[in-house]
């Protein structure tokens, strides 16, 4: 298992409707690429990601009847810049932008119910933060198994850059 230093941060990727590109699974993917651009434009040096592969589960609260997700994580390695509250905030924003470009719309959607897409910061470092648009590390991080398994399977991936 690969360590996770003070610099390593993780985002879970889920999806349960289909985007402009597709399937969930389509999102997922098309999103890969996009994510690691935004990331890259916070290193100073090459980064390391470390993909879970894409997961089907169960939804897990919400409105009854809804499709199953498709999840995955996302660990990244080598980020120079330090994490800090303003820092955290930039980068929910850039994900936030991100869910808006595959048609999320938080205005409209019921708590925990479907989504084109959800990306969720899962912890930065060792960074502890209760800011009433972010809790990290995620406060239900060690309760969701669909985060859990795939974030565990990231740590042990192998890297690309």
């Amino acid at each position: 298992m690969h360590p996770i230093d003070d610099t390593s941060l993780a985002v879970a990727l889920g999806a349960n409707r289909p985007s402009a590109v597709g399937s969930p699974r389509a999102t997922l993917l098309a999103v890969q690429p996009q994510l690691e651009a935004r990331l890259r434009a916070w290193a100073t040096q090459e980064l390391v990601y470390r993909w879970s592969s894409l997961h089907d589960t169960a939804p897990v609260g919400g409105p009854p009847d809804q499709p199953p997700y498709c999840n995955a994580v996302l660990l990244v390695q080598g980020l120079k810049t330090p994490p800090s509250e303003s820092a955290a905030l930039q980068l929910l924003d850039a994900l936030q932008g991100l869910e808006q470009e595959f048609g999320r719309d938080r205005s409209h959607e019921q708590r925990w119910g479907p989504r084109s897409l959800d990306l969720d910061l899962l912890f930065w470092g060792e960074l502890r933060l209760e800011h009433p648009r972010l809790l990290l590390p995620h406060p239900r991080l060690h309760l969701r198994t669909f985060v859990l398994a795939p974030l565990l399977q990231a740590m042990q991936g192998s890297a690309s850059r």
